[in-house]
């Protein structure tokens, strides 16, 4: 084993960890089944921001999300925030994106070497919310339940197409590292767009689960007037408030979802067993997790945007059976721990400016029961900064407007008990208020988003009038250096790319 591991970073998208294997879902996923029995399975592990670019730059940074503007899906990533990416490579690491990142902004590398695809989703600040407008709809970009009604099978999507080039170039940027001369250790990050709706699917993946039970939602829809505020808002966001969905598209949606978890797994099972045909796999911690999950028809919402279990806990899975004995963890994790764990893991001291924590001590097998993962949703569908503190067996949502929100899910794992008012948890209520008074300066973070979303909307504006220039990732290839040219020496050519 080298001191300075391999890494090899697979992401999914929109992956709720109920619905996989190894934390008791029905997915049908071998490949991520078989890292979790060599791996260590991290049981509860959060999104930080159930949103995807929020979520992606508060786990690169290591960093809460009010702290470096990642406020939602329309938020640019400054290239002064330093990334593990950028850290890794300064000690030595050669550093490959292949796959969705979701970055806003010209900045599109943020510390990694080379980019080997564009991004699935736009790079400017068309998305940008309007907090001061809660009851407008941006139509063409919003989410509405078209993916529900339309659940099926395809062979062809915009999001296969992505995530088809997303497999094939790390494959071969693998092999391409199996017979590289460069001997420095690689960290490459996988990021696929699946299972993310559209609720669409190969036929070979649906039939996976001709014969399998789907389960349908655990907690139906619930009566606006039974729900937070922010759920009824989100109801609206969706157009779930003006939608009718029959128990059949319901089904189909689910299937749907399930199979594209398999499709992911398909392509997990390719990189891995890529690994261990070319001999790098006993040099290589393989790390898999998502951006957040998916509600899925749970209590009647769908997508994510919240702090509810199917969108926010996510899956966690490292494996090295070299290194770490496989096990099960029950110490809280999150998102903000991925950055630290992975400096760690090469032996790179973490920033005081990271918010997350080292997960090695975890890997190792020891337990932190007092261990607080902390949240913020700061985009549509919001009207003011949401926060969550999730300790023990509680978890803890606040904002200014909405009010409080406490669940026990010791007794409660469906979260259908808010215990704000019990007298059982008052003690409780009042000491996670005023850690999270202590933790944010909340009416700051709502100014902050308000103006970021002001001026957002002004840049926007303003790049679309006259010749666009797009930040967009252009992916450059150069030819004159592939296969046979005549600069070259045909043996050394064939020789030199040929791995056994």
């Amino acid at each position: 084993m080298t001191t300075q591991p391999n890494i090899v970073l697979i992401m999914a998208d929109q992956m709720a960890a109920p619905f996989m294997a190894p934390w008791g879902g029905p997915a049908i996923a071998p490949a991520i089944d078989r890292l979790a029995a060599d791996g260590v399975v991290f049981e509860s592990t959060y999104s930080n921001s159930p949103l995807c670019a929020p979520a992606r730059f508060a786990m690169m940074a290591g960093q809460q999300n009010h702290k470096i503007g990642a406020y939602d899906n329309a938020s640019e990533f400054a290239s002064t925030v330093p990334t593990f990416a950028h850290y890794l490579r300064s000690a030595g690491y050669q550093t490959s994106l292949v796959g969705k990142m979701h970055f806003v902004g010209p900045d599109q590398l943020h510390g990694y070497e080379e980019r080997l695809t564009t991004d699935i989703y736009p790079a400017d600040f068309g998305w940008t919310p309007n907090w001061l407008d809660p009851d407008g709809r941006f139509d063409w970009w919003f989410h509405n339940l078209d993916s529900v009604t339309h659940a099926g099978v395809a062979d062809a999507t915009n999001q296969l197409d992505y995530d088809d080039e997303v497999g094939f170039r790390t494959i071969r940027k693998l092999r391409d590292l199996a017979r590289t001369q460069d001997e420095r250790p690689f960290m490459v990050t996988a990021s696929f767009t699946h299972p993310h709706d559209p609720y669409v699917a190969r036929q070979e993946f649906w039939d996976l689960y001709d014969d399998v039970d789907i389960p349908m939602p655990t907690v139906g829809p619930i009566a606006d007037d039974e729900l937070d505020p922010h759920s009824v808002r989100l109801r609206k966001v969706i157009c779930a408030d003006t939608t009718h969905v029959t128990d059949e598209q319901i089904l189909a949606a689910r299937r749907a979802y399930l199979a594209n978890c398999s499709y992911v797994d398909h392509w997990v099972g390719q990189i891995v067993d890529t690994l261990n045909y070319h001999g790098l796999a006993d040099d290589t911690i393989i790390v898999f997790t998502a951006d957040h999950g998916d509600m899925l028809g749970e209590r009647g919402l769908w997508y994510k945007m919240n702090f509810f279990e199917h969108s926010a806990r996510i899956p966690l899975i490292v494996h090295s059976p070299t290194r770490f004995r496989a096990s099960r963890v029950a110490t809280l994790s999150s998102l903000l721990d991925i950055a630290p764990t992975l400096l760690d893991m090469a032996g790179i001291e973490a920033p005081s400016a990271m918010d997350g924590h080292s997960l090695l001590p975890q890997l190792g097998g020891f337990e932190d029961t007092l261990r607080t993962v902390e949240g913020e949703y700061l985009g549509e569908g919001a009207v003011a900064p949401i926060f969550m503190l999730r300790r023990g067996k509680l978890k803890y949502i606040y904002s200014q407007p909405d009010g409080d929100q406490l669940y026990d899910l010791s007794v409660d794992p469906h979260e259908l008990n808010n215990v704000v008012d019990s007298v059982e948890y008052l003690a409780d209520v009042a000491s996670f208020r005023s850690e999270a008074k202590d933790r944010w300066n909340m009416s700051q973070i709502l100014v902050d988003v308000l103006d970021s979303q002001a001026d957002r909307r002004v840049v926007d504006h303003a790049l679309r009038k006259g010749r666009y220039s797009a930040w967009d990732f252009q992916p450059t290839t150069d030819a004159t250096g592939q296969y046979m040219r005549n600069h070259l020496d045909l043996n050394d050519v064939e020789s030199g790319r040929r791995s056994s």
